[in-house]
């Protein structure tokens, strides 16, 4: 593989493009000035304006969302496993029909593997620009977003409506629904009951993992955070690593599956037979099978990287009760 070649997958931070429009809350105060980004595969946007940078999935999809202090992303469900670590910023994660059966707040580095299933929203409570990266599983990402009722309805308020094909049509442009397309139906009450309401003390200490506690079992080999004897619980159809500067080999390697890197702090080099190049604090970088390569900390201080690897789980449902 050329340099040219593996620089076409990577995406750097530098070089995201966001979506403003990518949900149907993107009008909604209080979450107007979210971004939305999808790095690998097309993610679960809503809008033919969302950019992706690399087509090709690995089993999973990569995105991320970037959000200004008290910016909300509102309550909805994935039909697949959603799994964010913060990158920057410090955010509140909640749940439930309106949010209120839990809640956690992460720091950055810290992970979170959302039981699917329930509801979920999250918001930025840093004083500065926040982004959090997700993993979704499935190479279609569940098909689309399920969304709480009262965010349908407050959307609708402010001039944006979901058709049922799952696209967005946004009256402030004057779009209307085309002929044949229906708006998307809100949930009934029935339907309602079969999402749970676990309460924090259900959900915290089996799918959330602490950055420094990973740094601390991550000493001598990658720390397996989700997959086969992953400290969270679920098997989500990928499997997820974090590496740090004593668990990392600098000699040539290979994988049988796809590899994507995503450094969370220091600089990472990354070698193969042809090239070599420096990933960086919010990189994405998809190693393909069978690539040979070496990856190890560029310079002194704090390293750390995520790890995500194609597996054959299934990606469904992830609530254990």
């Amino acid at each position: 593989m050329t340099p040219t070649e593996m620089e076409a997958r990577i995406v750097r931070y530098g070089d995201l493009r966001p979506c403003k429009t990518a949900f149907i809350d993107a009008h909604t105060p209080g979450s107007n000035q979210k971004e939305n980004f999808t790095i690998i595969g097309g993610g679960v946007s809503e809008s033919a304006d969302q950019h992706v940078h690399i087509q090709d999935t690995p089993g999973f999809n990569i995105g991320a969302a970037g959000q200004p202090p008290k910016c909300r992303n509102s309550l909805h469900s994935h039909r697949t496993a959603e799994v964010f670590f913060v990158l920057k910023g410090r955010w509140r994660f909640f749940w439930g029909r309106w949010g209120d059966a839990g809640e956690v707040v992460l720091e950055e580095g810290d992970i979170f593997n959302i039981p699917t299933g329930i509801f979920r929203g999250f918001e930025n409570i840093g004083i500065d620009y926040g982004m959090i990266m997700a993993i979704l599983g499935g190479d279609d990402a569940g098909g689309g977003v399920i969304w709480a009722p009262q965010v349908i309805e407050d959307a609708t308020d402010h001039g944006l409506v979901l058709g049922e094909n799952g696209k967005l049509y946004d009256s402030k442009k004057g779009v209307s629904l085309p002929d044949g397309i229906k708006p998307m139906p809100l949930l009934t009450d029935e339907e309602l009951k079969a999402f749970p309401e676990p309460s924090t003390l259900d959900v915290v200490p089996h799918y959330v993992a602490r950055y420094w506690d990973l740094m601390a079992l991550s000493d001598k080999q990658p720390a397996k955070v989700i997959g086969e004897n992953g400290i969270l619980r679920d098997k989500p159809g990928f499997e997820v690593e974090l590496l740090s500067r004593g668990s990392i080999s600098p000699n040539e390697h290979t994988h049988n599956h796809h590899t994507i890197l995503m450094p969370m702090r220091g600089h990472w080099r990354l070698d193969w037979m042809s090239g070599s190049t420096t990933l960086n604090p919010g990189d994405t970088c998809a190693v393909p099978p069978g690539t040979a390569h070496a990856l190890y900390p560029a310079m002194t201080g704090e390293a750390s990287l995520y790890r995500v690897f194609s597996n054959d789980d299934p990606a469904g449902d992830t609530w254990l009760g």
